[in-house]
């Protein structure tokens, strides 16, 4: 269904009824609300809830609507309206919807962030108002719903620390999507009855609280997971049972004499399927175990968990399909990861050992700067030392020159100056360097406080080790 589908009786009908007495909808039953979210996903009305009120309004596209009875967006009407009315004249009607300002404005602002994001892959508005945030989400809407997305490409926005608005340019469609068909993947057998079952279903079968279902959902469960388990292991993979993490369980007790033993009420059933050496996890459960709708508690759904990539992870009971009809996509998706990881693995490996290089490259020469540093500390105490020495052997010519010049002074006193004197003479011999010639230092191993600073930012410790921390 398009946005500009037509409406049927009972939603014209109630966008007649809007725009006429602006009703607060209060007093709707199920259909009518039904039908009032439906005119909304079409832009034809605006749904709003304050303080327990319920407003609604029509929107310039629903009042199109009314006078035209087709939506703006119908491109089916926008390319006759134009050749009627001819360029630039309406002959006495309103323009299409797509020509007015606002909606070519939009569209130009749409195109803009996706030739942005094309080039970019990623734009990100600092500290966004609340308007800001809505503008950017009619434009990305915009975009979305006029085909303006490069095919395999769908747009992301994220709030960043509830700050940031991020939009981001991505491969594939929502991984989660449930309008994404199922594939062409080869059918996968599924027995009519549990007979010699794989010893991880049987195991599963057999624990009471894990699979907690309605007993006829239970019993497919089982035979879904039978039927995938059997396959995987026909095409040389490994099935292995996925415990239950200690923390779902409650611990053992004993009260009154009686022992209460570890206890556990799961509602999924879960398997794990090793191929290749990486294992993954498949959980079927209940899709709705809250719904009133007896078709809704029906329907289950298998899921993956998420991958590293934009893959998808979830399959589910659906008009068109149910979950018998389509294993066979989650076997094959279980053994595309398994590919895509065996490839990132050694990816990864590469990566690595490039690092090492990289890294030991850098140590090298940051030892390198860090012996430089060491000489060059020894020179600045050797200059320091130099200088005081310098300083002190000035003071004691003075004091030589002043004993031989006091007049009037005891045997005593001038012993004891002489003495004085003779001490700082071998107190400035020994301080000052060049007393002797000095040599090239002994370079000590440096500490990894003294490499930081040299390693733009590699860690002294290794090169996998947090940076920047």
């Amino acid at each position: 269904m398009h946005r500009w589908s037509p409406l049927n009786k009972r939603q014209l009908a109630l966008l007649g009824r809007v725009a006429n007495s602006k009703e607060p909808g209060a007093s709707w039953d199920p259909g009518e609300w039904a039908s009032a979210y439906a005119l909304r996903d079409r832009g034809l009305v605006v749904i709003k809830r304050s303080g327990g009120e319920v407003q609604t309004q029509v929107t310039e596209a629903g009042t199109f609507y009314i006078q035209h009875g087709h939506h703006p967006d119908d491109p089916t009407h926008t390319g006759a309206e134009k050749s009627a009315n001819g360029a630039g004249k309406t002959g006495g009607r309103s323009p299409s919807y797509n020509d007015r300002p606002i909606a070519l404005a939009r569209r130009a602002k749409a195109t803009e962030l996706v030739g942005r994001l094309v080039a970019e892959r990623r734009l990100t508005i600092t500290q966004p108002d609340e308007a800001t945030v809505t503008k950017w989400r009619r434009v990305i809407d915009y975009a979305k719903r006029h085909g303006l997305v490069p095919e395999g490409k769908r747009i992301e926005r994220i709030r960043m620390w509830n700050r940031d608005l991020q939009i981001s340019l991505v491969e594939g469609p929502h991984p989660n999507s449930r309008r994404q068909a199922p594939d062409d993947a080869p059918p996968i057998q599924v027995p009519s009855q549990l007979r010699s079952p794989h010893p991880v279903v049987a195991a599963l079968r057999d624990d009471e609280c894990r699979l907690v279902t309605p007993a006829p959902l239970r019993r497919r469960s089982l035979l879904l997971l039978q039927g995938l388990a059997a396959e995987t292991v026909r095409r040389g993979h490994e099935v292995k049972e996925h415990r239950v993490p200690d923390r779902y369980r409650s611990r053992a007790y004993t009260y009154a004499g009686r022992h209460y033993p570890s206890g556990y009420s799961r509602r999924e059933g879960e398997l794990d399927v090793s191929v290749g050496g990486f294992t993954y996890t498949v959980t079927i459960q209940q899709e709705s175990p809250q719904a009133t709708d007896p078709e809704r508690s029906k329907n289950l759904v298998m899921e993956l968990g998420y991958s590293k990539s934009s893959r998808q992870s979830r399959w589910a009971d659906r008009k068109r399909w149910v979950l018998e009809d389509i294993l066979g996509a989650v076997l094959r998706e279980i053994e595309t990861r398994a590919v895509e990881d065996a490839q990132r693995q050694v990816d990864e490996e590469r990566a690595k050992a490039k690092r090492e290089v990289r890294w030991r490259a850098a140590m090298e020469k940051a030892k390198e700067q860090a012996v430089q540093e060491q000489f060059a500390e020894v020179l600045r105490s050797q200059a320091r030392q130099w200088q005081e020495a310098a300083s002190l052997s000035a003071y004691a010519t003075a004091l030589e020159l002043r004993i031989e010049a006091a007049p009037g002074m005891d045997d005593a006193e001038i012993a004891s100056s002489r003495q004085w004197l003779a001490w700082m003479r071998q107190h400035i011999q020994r301080l000052d360097p060049l007393t002797k010639l000095p040599a090239v230092p002994t370079a000590r191993e440096p500490k990894p406080e003294e490499l930081k600073p040299y390693l733009n930012g590699w860690s002294p410790h290794g090169p996998e080790a947090h940076r920047g921390w």
